[in-house]
């Protein structure tokens, strides 16, 4: 799969990200908010197309590497390439966790975890408030 490099970092006030995002896609994309699991809108769509970064519109994932992982929260094995999104070491919630952002906008999307399916065998634990669904 062929992707191009993503754009230069976005940077917004605190008050245009607010005007410009839901109350809980401001919570999970720029306070680092969980949403309830099997509550978002994601959790058990397989329509094809991409996801892309609810708060700057970058390709994320692929719903070809959507699987559904039982943990209530969309699941992909692989981004739609490793230069779109960022890891940090998530030390919260008192649990070691690798943190999933969106490298153009620095949003929250979720965790990653290494019990997913091959060949990566990852699993992209990320909110659905994060993302939104471009069709195929």
């Amino acid at each position: 799969m062929t992707t191009k490099s993503p754009a230069a970092r976005v940077e917004k006030s605190e008050q245009e990200w607010r005007s410009e995002l839901t109350p809980m896609q401001y919570a999970v994309l720029r306070e680092k908010a969980t949403e309830r699991p099997f509550s978002g809108e994601y959790d058990h769509s397989f329509d094809p197309g991409t996801y892309v970064c609810a708060g700057c519109g970058q390709p994320l994932f692929s719903s070809d590497e959507k699987f559904d992982s039982g943990c209530g929260w969309p699941s992909f094995s692989a981004p739609v390439a490793s230069e779109t999104i960022a890891e940090e070491h998530d030390t919260s919630h008192g649990m070691i966790r690798t943190e999933v952002l969106c490298a153009r906008c620095h949003g929250h999307l979720g965790h990653v975890f290494d019990d997913g399916p091959g060949p990566t065998g990852l699993r992209y634990c990320i909110n659905s408030a994060a993302l939104k669904h471009e069709p195929k």
